[in-house]
């Protein structure tokens, strides 16, 4: 696998995808509809997560915003496996969530954030015919090769462009850096204040003295106030932003300093066993089984959980955000497996009652693969074939083929969640 750490603009082709993607994500989680361009396991987590909203009784407005309409997302990082390319995407936004329960509001925050976007792509010139994918139309699977010439089960027809490219995973990070248009804006208005403030405070200690129609009083007024308050409302602004920079950017590191390594540790371990591993695959996908367990009605059913019952307090959960950070803990091979333990940051909304409460967590959770099966970048929980009949169901629901009976595998194609518990603070 090719792996290359750089920043570059976003490709043409991939702005209105993502974009798209991105001004759905509000309807999708609050009112359960189709979110464009994402990959089956991403819709999945937001169909249950919606599910979940509804089923305590809540309703959720998460608005998304682009911070500066100027500039497109920028690409920080890309890999490739034979037939896939993928792209780690950051953009500024700002989200705005509120939740109201009978019509009282339980919750509301504002939050100026980077978003963070896996999106995976058919390499140029690379026509893999045979792979499985699920028809954006209806969610059956087909190869590519068949639904471009129109999907076996509803008919819709497809061209290679929009079946790809596809989010294969996301996540905010609170932004400590205003975006350019928020830095001008934010100058101005502390300039104006500054000004405001200073010619206000002159005209009272003018008015105390009985000078306020002097000659110096009025010079002053009109040359001096919009100097000096000027100057004063810039140095304030540099206050404020260093008080953001060394109070949200600790905030936001909290506890994550130990995770720095992992990268290097994690990657140079996994490529032994298969070449084309990396990180922002691993944590996609990490994200994405944690997500699912957690929203799932009952994880012992899901075919790719084989824990224990999670704790009761995992189904108060209603929003949860990927804190940009996974820190290895333990790594081992035996019998063919490998077996990785990780403690994974998340930024979490619990509801219990009418009570809706904001934690920063960090949860424990073990990983299980098989040594012998190279990455599928392309691989989704939540549509697959049957490797009897050929039959298309949801692998995260059905332990069985649902037309045939057989059990499905999923260890034999990508990995599985094996633990997931609170870790005490």
């Amino acid at each position: 696998m090719g792996y290359n750490l750089r920043v570059t603009g976003l490709k043409e082709n991939f702005k209105q995808k993502l974009n798209s993607f991105v001004r759905s994500l509000g309807s999708a989680i609050c009112e359960g509809k189709k979110i464009p361009f994402a990959d089956n396991d991403v819709s999945y987590a937001l169909e249950l997560q919606h599910k979940r909203i509804k089923e305590k009784g809540l309703d959720m407005t998460f608005e998304v915003y682009d911070r500066d309409t100027g500039t497109d997302a920028s690409v920080g990082s890309e890999w490739r496996d034979a037939r896939y390319e993928s792209f780690v995407c950051h953009e500024q936004y700002s989200v705005n969530r509120k939740i109201v329960k009978d019509g009282k509001v339980l919750f509301s925050d504002r939050r100026k954030n980077i978003i963070y976007t896996t999106i995976t792509d058919v390499i140029s010139g690379v026509h893999p015919d045979n792979e499985s994918v699920s028809c954006p139309n209806c969610g059956n699977v087909s190869t590519l090769a068949q639904i471009q010439g129109g999907c076996p089960y509803c008919g819709t027809m497809y061209k290679m462009d929009d079946l790809f490219p596809k989010v294969t995973g996301y996540f905010f990070l609170e932004d400590v850096a205003p975006s350019r248009k928020e830095h001008t804006l934010g100058i101005w208005l502390f300039i104006l204040a500054g000004i405001v403030t200073t010619f206000m405070l002159v005209v009272l200690v003018a008015l105390i003295r009985g000078d306020l129609f002097e000659p110096e009083t009025i010079i002053g007024l009109v040359v001096g106030v919009p100097i000096y308050g000027g100057f004063y409302g810039f140095f304030h602004y540099g206050i404020y932003r260093l008080i953001r920079l060394f109070v949200v950017g600790p905030r936001q590191s909290a506890g994550k300093f130990g995770t720095i390594g992992s990268r290097k540790s994690f990657e140079q371990r996994m490529k032994t066993i298969s070449p084309e591993f990396s990180f922002e695959y691993f944590t996609s996908k990490a994200v994405s089984l944690i997500k699912t367990a957690v929203f799932a009605p009952n994880e012992q059913e899901l075919l790719f959980y084989r824990g224990q019952p999670l704790d009761p307090m995992f189904k108060n959960i209603i929003d949860m955000n990927y804190g940009s950070a996974l820190g290895l803990t333990e790594f081992k091979e035996d019998f063919g497996k490998v077996f990785v333990t990780a403690n994974v940051f998340f930024d979490v909304l619990y509801a219990e009652g009418d009570k809706i409460t904001f934690k920063r967590e960090v949860f424990k959770a073990v990983f299980q693969r098989r040594t012998d099966i190279p990455v599928d970048m392309q691989f989704s929980m939540a549509k697959i074939q049957c490797s009897s009949c050929a039959g298309s169901f949801n692998a995260i629901q059905n332990r069985y083929c649902p037309y045939c009976g057989t059990s499905y595998n999923i260890e034999s194609q990508d990995w599985v969640l094996l633990e997931l518990s609170r870790k005490q603070p």
